[in-house]
């Protein structure tokens, strides 16, 4: 063999066992995967360095992706950006809108969409149960409390500013009933069973004047007794004087005169009249969504959006904390087989590793062209 044949054999040496090298380093990356025995001696360099390092690698992944890539500030410099928050907005302004234009009834999407069964019922229950408890409670808190402590000061003087109203409307009220025809038969009745009682003196009365004279003579006075102001004053006094003494009466005093399971109802069912979620319950959202369709969209969303945005980015820190980010990445990464992990690296890597491989040749017939004229000068 001649010295150009001996470079060349040297440079062709080199390059295959550059190339081989560095294939080798790159597969024992990964291979083998598992630890290999000859006996009770474990082979040297298995498994391969990713395998043995799979713990320590994917803890250190989870904290670079805490540290450095998913960061509190990262994200809430994407969530504060207009990018972010309009489009949120829009988003959330079209599903207000589908929801207002549907033809379904409240209940009806309760139900379907919330998974929340017969809701009008289980409104109208806890409502009741809110009623009768708010009730008890009140009795039980106050039983012995006058009412002067437990009323408004304000109702309690507008009770008593309108007792001379009340005094005219009973007189009036009387006086029309007395000039009436109902209310002269009942006086006629009234006197006569007056006059039986009283014997032979009442007899004697009837006999001489006649029930229907003594009913035309008293029907006169008793209507100009109402009008006469003493009559007034009389009867507004003693209005004043029941109103004191029931301002004096304790809570429990009153308890005789109510029923419980009436007032309950009662209450219960005002609430059910007036407040419009029992109506929202029955008709279609359609029907009464339309009136609050500008305020939602205008103001509510968009405000909904600043504050719930500004809310999650000011406890992003404590968030990320709680959800414990780094734990996450670090048990996905071990729970990938060696051979997903590998086939992943490469599919990103293939070529470079190529390239390291085709360069380990490169520099092997590079060392050995230089060791061939190293030997030729040397002879």
């Amino acid at each position: 063999m001649g010295v150009f044949g001996l470079i060349v054999f040297m440079v062709i040496i080199g390059a295959i066992i550059g190339g081989l090298t560095n294939s080798l380093a790159i597969k024992m990356l990964f291979r083998p995967y598992t630890e290999k025995w000859i006996g009770r001696f474990r082979v040297p360099f298995t498994p391969g360095v990713i395998p043995k390092r799979r713990h320590e690698l994917a803890s250190q992944l989870g904290k670079m992706v805490v540290h450095y890539l998913i960061t509190a500030e990262g994200i809430s410099k994407r969530l504060m950006s207009t990018t972010f928050t309009d489009g949120l907005t829009n988003w959330l302004q079209k599903e207000a809108k589908k929801f207002m234009n549907s033809e379904q009834t409240g209940e009806h999407f309760l139900k379907h969409q919330l998974g929340l069964a017969s809701a009008s019922q289980r409104l109208n229950t806890q409502v009741g149960k809110l009623v009768e408890g708010s009730y008890r409670s009140y009795f039980a808190n106050n039983r012995y409390q006058k009412l002067d402590e437990l009323l408004p000061l304000s109702m309690m003087e507008k009770i008593e500013t309108n007792i001379p109203t009340v005094t005219d409307y009973l007189l009036e009220r009387g006086e029309m009933y007395l000039q009436s025809s109902e209310g002269k038969d009942q006086l006629s009745v009234m006197i006569d069973r007056f006059l039986v009682q009283k014997g032979k003196i009442g007899n004697m009365i009837s006999m001489f004047l006649g029930n229907d004279r003594l009913v035309d003579k008293i029907q006169p006075a008793l209507v100009k007794g109402l009008q006469d102001d003493e009559t007034k004053k009389v009867i507004q006094r003693l209005l004043h004087q029941e109103w004191n003494k029931w301002k004096q009466k304790e809570l429990h005093e009153l308890e005789s005169y109510l029923n419980e399971e009436e007032i309950v109802s009662y209450v219960q069912q005002a609430i059910e009249k007036n407040l419009p979620i029992f109506h929202w319950m029955k008709s279609p959202i359609k029907e009464w969504s339309n009136q609050y369709e500008s305020t939602v969209m205008d103001v509510v969303i968009p405000r909904a959006v600043t504050v719930l945005i500004g809310l999650i980015a000011s406890r992003l820190e404590i968030l990320l904390e709680q959800v414990h980010l780094d734990d996450i990445v670090k048990e996905q990464v071990e729970a990938f087989s060696v051979e997903r992990l590998e086939d992943l690296v490469l599919s990103i890597s293939r070529r470079e590793f190529k390239m390291i491989t085709y360069l380990g040749a490169f520099l092997g017939g590079f060392i050995g062209l230089l060791q061939g004229f190293l030997l030729f000068f040397v002879r």
